[in-house]
């Protein structure tokens, strides 16, 4: 007979990852939204621009560590991030680094809840019947375009886009890929407003990030949406059609 596996024994070792995200998430709420924010940048510009022009390598190492960080724990400032990203690297770098570290992150987190509660309720989700039972496999007909819905959709806020799919039995590449491509044309937009920052300081203002809801923005990207959907309208006709 087999011995039981230490996660088996101790339950609180597999949910553990989980749980350090959860309270580093509250305290970090509380603690860092005074520090990960525009004014913080504003303060600190010319030191970070020059720190940058000295050593442009260890900075963005050091960013994309940070943004891993905010993304994985659910800290607040992924939009700042996001935008520092463009204010200091430029449009295709600072993209590239932001995407980077939003995927990693967003790895993190996945990886966390599904070594805990994502394996449980996909073992129910698989023994279920009923309703359940065709909630998974609608679910696993349309993963790739749902997972990308939920990426394009500026509604669908980052930390649920990370969670649930760990929870429902996701695959771990697919996440992955979906994400990282799901959410380059947000990327891009907070990464250019970030381009033109220096200016929006200097005039004593805050960017607006309002941007990403004007009609020339989220049109392109709510076409894009519908491009996702056409495959679950696809399956659902021919799901009727078979009936």
């Amino acid at each position: 007979m087999s011995q039981p596996s230490d996660t088996t024994k101790h339950p609180i070792i597999r949910h553990l990852p989980l749980l350090i995200v959860l309270i580093v998430a509250v305290i970090g709420a509380f603690t860092l939204r005074d520090y990960l924010s525009f004014d913080t940048l504003r303060d600190n510009r010319e030191s970070l621009i020059a720190y940058r022009d000295q050593n442009f390598l260890g900075l963005a190492a050091m960013f994309i560590a940070i943004y891993i960080a905010i993304v994985a724990f659910s800290l607040p400032g992924a939009a700042v991030a996001s935008v520092t990203g463009g204010f200091l690297f430029g449009l295709v770098a600072g993209t590239l680094f932001n995407i980077t570290a939003a995927t990693f992150g967003a790895a993190a987190i996945f990886s966390a809840a599904r070594w805990g509660l994502g394996d449980m309720l996909t073992a129910k989700l698989d023994a279920s019947e009923g309703r359940l039972q065709s909630f998974k496999n609608g679910l696993r007909e349309n993963e790739v375009p749902v997972l990308l819905l939920m990426r394009l959709v500026p509604a669908v806020p980052f930390f649920v886009a990370n969670l649930l799919p760990a929870l429902v039995g996701v695959r771990f590449r697919t996440f992955l890929w979906t994400t990282a491509v799901g959410i380059i044309p947000g990327g891009i937009v907070f990464t250019w407003i970030g381009v033109g920052l220096g200016e929006v300081f200097d005039r004593g203002e805050d960017p607006n990030l309002s941007l990403l809801w004007e009609p020339h923005i989220i049109g392109p990207i709510m076409g894009l949406c519908v491009l996702a959907t056409l495959p679950i309208i696809i399956n659902i006709l021919r799901g009727k059609k078979e009936v």
